[in-house]
């Protein structure tokens, strides 16, 4: 497997800014997927992150520590995952944290990480019942998961009909990529489908998808009120062009958020306007620090996209929340144990657990607007569970709503019934918060 080494700065940067050699660099290896029927996400998604890194040491580095990386082609393969995981792990120091961006790689590594203290962070998917931290200490499924993310589906279903009452006797179809990915959000759709009568749908579809005639017939035959298409890679186009042919409204179709991106609805056409996706970041070139991306970065030279009429788009801008975050950690990490020194991966899981990105603080970082107050805890390892809607106009996303939450107190208390199963299983002793500090 191809493994490629990118430092966060060219050469000639490195040598007049004089970055610090490797080894006391923070380390974070990437487990991209840039090939594939996937790779919008990935390229996308990395790329908005390394961006932001390299924003990150242009500027001066975290307290003056800078960041370095590697990448590790995984094309969105378990198995190629966790033998990245296990190559880049102690490789030029040793891993500060490490980011999947996939839910079936992430399954992989979940016991893997605790055994060697290294946290992983799951930015919007992953395993939902890592949310709690109690159990899960090494797993940070940051600013929210699938399950908050269909309960808000739900929410917004039945702002659109008027009122949770309006949406029992309804029919909700979930067109699902037959994964990890997919199904992990089904027993909270359940729950919610038992909570306010609705008749919840199961249709998977084999991925990548790239034919799902059958698919949509049968969606014809059922005549759902709703369907829910929780979609990834070139299956989402697909299902939005099949949907079409055969009738199906896509005023009635809401996709999860990685079939909620411009690389989703433009291979569509027209079949795509009018189609309402979920989001947990905005995207756009308006922030100040997507300008700073622009000037700093790109005009500099070392921006990560190779075409730069991505920069701003969904898939990039949500790279760079996450990088955000992740730089944000290792800040409150230097804030107790001791600025501008090098973060270990157990203060680096401190860090996280103790992120608290205000309003304020987002201004600061000029972000805001393009997502929510992060808050975690000992206990919460997600800390903020808000979702927002954007419809395609056939050029661009408009928001639909505000960021906004679905029965948040049901989604917790099947987190916490699921984390005490797997404590159970896996003879984990889960820790009293209230003791943590």
């Amino acid at each position: 497997m191809k493994l490629i080494q990118s430092l966060l700065l060219g050469v000639a940067a490195a040598c007049a800014i004089g970055a610090a050699p490797a080894m006391s660099q923070q380390f974070i290896p990437i487990l991209s997927y840039r090939i594939g029927p996937y790779a919008a996400g990935g390229s996308g998604y990395f790329g908005g992150a390394i961006d932001y890194f390299n924003l990150v040491n242009a500027t001066g580095g975290i307290n003056g520590v800078k960041l370095t990386w590697e990448e590790c082609e995984t094309e969105y393969n378990a198995a190629r995952g966790v033998e990245c995981y296990e190559r880049l792990k102690k490789k030029n120091g040793g891993a500060s944290t490490v980011e999947p961006l996939s839910t079936g790689i992430a399954y992989g590594l979940i016991d893997r990480v605790a055994q060697d203290k290294i946290p992983m962070t799951t930015f919007g998917y992953g395993l939902g019942a890592s949310a709690d931290g109690n159990v899960f200490r090494w797993v940070f499924p940051l600013g929210t998961t699938y399950w908050d993310q269909v309960a808000a589906m739900v929410a917004y279903l039945e702002q659109k009909e008027g009122g949770a009452a309006k949406l029992k006797g309804k029919k909700i179809a979930y067109l699902y990529h037959d994964s990890a990915y997919g199904k992990e959000p089904i027993g909270t759709l359940d729950a919610l489908a038992a909570k306010d009568g609705f008749e919840a749908l199961k249709i998977p579809i084999t991925p990548p998808g790239t034919t799902q005639e059958s698919v949509w017939l049968q969606v014809r035959q059922q005549k759902p009120d709703y369907v829910i298409l929780w979609g990834f890679g070139v299956m989402n186009p697909v299902a939005l062009k099949t949907a079409a042919k055969v009738g199906y409204p896509r005023e009635k179709i809401i996709g999860v958020w990685w079939a909620g991106s411009e690389e989703d609805v433009i291979p569509a056409g027209s079949a795509a306007k009018g189609y309402v996706s979920a989001a947990f970041s905005a995207p756009g070139t308006s922030f100040p620090v997507m300008q700073d991306i622009k000037t700093k970065v790109y005009g500099a030279g070392n921006g990560n996209l190779e075409d730069k009429s991505r920069i701003g788009s969904i898939y990039h801008t949500r790279g760079v929340v996450y990088g955000i975050l992740i730089t944000e950690a290792i800040r409150n990490a230097q804030a107790k144990y001791g600025k501008g020194k090098l973060m270990t991966p157990e203060q680096v899981r401190w860090g996280l657990e103790h992120i608290n990105l205000t309003d304020a603080r987002i201004k600061e970082l000029g972000a805001t607007g393009m997502f929510p107050p992060v808050k975690t805890s000992c206990a919460d390892h997600e800390g903020s569970g808000m979702v927002k809607f954007q419809v395609w106009d056939g050029s661009a996303f408009k928001p639909v709503t505000g960021f906004i939450a679905g029965d948040r107190a049901l989604v917790r208390k099947l987190v916490e019934e699921a984390a005490t199963k797997y404590a159970a299983e896996k003879k984990i002793t889960p820790v009293d918060c209230s003791k943590e500090m």
